[in-house]
């Protein structure tokens, strides 16, 4: 008996130094990021709702952290559901919010007909990126990030990021809406085709490029032209915003590279998802490629078959397919 004790007290003790290792404790917690905080809760760009709760401060492990949390289980005045509660600081729980409103919404009803009524998505983990021990912390550990998984829409359909990001043209049309918006509130948004590790989910988060917070990453560069389109960026938080464009090409630098099941692509189960689909026009019916066989005189003689010419398929209006793999190393320095 007291063997078994020891043994499993051994274990315990393995498994907390695993966990311990996990969080990079050499790193300090960034002084803008408090800074950050205390700015948005002195604008009160978050509303206290039955919905969005305040939690008491996050201090570690390690920098880990935020001095207001905030539990959050639906968004938008509480139209839309959280399939998980989300743990967010006050910065990147305002421009979700924001970006639900000006973006997801608009895009929803403008493909779709019918608003977004539950969103799939991740938010605080005290953890490496990638979910690697010791690897740089990610954004989600000081709760300044959102991944995105999927939509359900208020017709029960689902829109997922990583069946969408290449299925129908509604989906499609839909999801690169939400990417260029995106661009235009947060520093990081990564999407599929940016690395491997986004095949299945949009992330986004404020963390901050240069020591100034101007410079942005959105990747992988598409072409599409918004419906929802303008000219000119969105202002961080501001209940109407302005126009907006595609953010400008930026190179890739310390960005965040996560994945939100902790699995690689490869392990990952495949399952049926229903999905959303938008009216479209049948095709054309191509002609039969053999005339039809009809009673004839034993000696007549049968005609020759007619081949059906095969049509081009149309150009794609994305041009190249986007790379799924992790992009080129970057002159600027390596990807994290």
């Amino acid at each position: 008996m007291r063997r078994s004790v020891l043994a499993f007290s051994g274990l315990a003790l393995f498994g907390a130094a695993l966990t311990a290792c996990s969080v990079n404790r050499f790193e300090r917690r960034d002084p803008w990021r408090d800074q950050a905080e205390q700015v948005c809760l002195a604008k009160k760009l978050v509303t206290q709702t039955e919905f969005i709760t305040p939690a008491a401060a996050i201090d570690g492990p390690g920098p880990c952290g935020m001095q207001q949390p905030f539990r959050v289980t639906r968004l938008g005045n509480g139209s839309v559901l959280l399939k998980q509660r989300m743990t967010l600081g006050c910065p990147a729980l305002a421009e979700a919010e924001a970006w639900l409103a000006d973006t997801i919404q608009p895009a929803a009803e403008l493909y779709f007909g019918v608003p977004v009524a539950e969103i799939n998505a991740g938010s605080y983990s005290c953890r490496g990126r990638n979910n690697q021990p010791g690897a740089k912390l990610s954004e989600h550990g000081f709760g300044n990030a959102v991944d995105i998984m999927s939509f359900k829409l208020a017709d029960g359909h689902v829109i997922t990021v990583k069946g969408g990001w290449r299925g129908t043209e509604a989906e499609q049309n839909f999801l690169r809406e939400v990417f260029l918006g995106a661009c235009q509130r947060f520093t990081t948004v990564l999407a599929p085709g940016s690395n491997v590790f986004h095949y299945d989910h949009i992330h986004v988060d404020l963390a901050r490029h240069d020591p100034r917070g101007l410079r942005r990453i959105c990747q992988p560069l598409i072409k599409f032209t918004p419906q929802l389109g303008g000219d000119g960026p969105r202002p961080l938080s501001k209940p109407v915003p302005p126009p907006r464009q595609p953010a400008p090409p930026q190179a890739p630098v310390d960005i965040e590279e996560d994945d939100p099941y902790g699995v690689s692509p490869m392990s990952r189960a495949h399952s049926a998802t229903q999905v959303a689909r938008a009216p479209v026009r049948a095709p054309a019916q191509a002609p039969s490629a053999y005339t039809s066989v009809q009673a004839r005189p034993a000696f007549a003689p049968r005609p020759a078959p007619r081949v059906a010419a095969v049509p081009e398929e149309p150009a794609g209006d994305e041009g190249e397919p986007l790379q799924l793999g992790a992009p080129p190393p970057s002159v600027d320095g390596p990807i994290y």
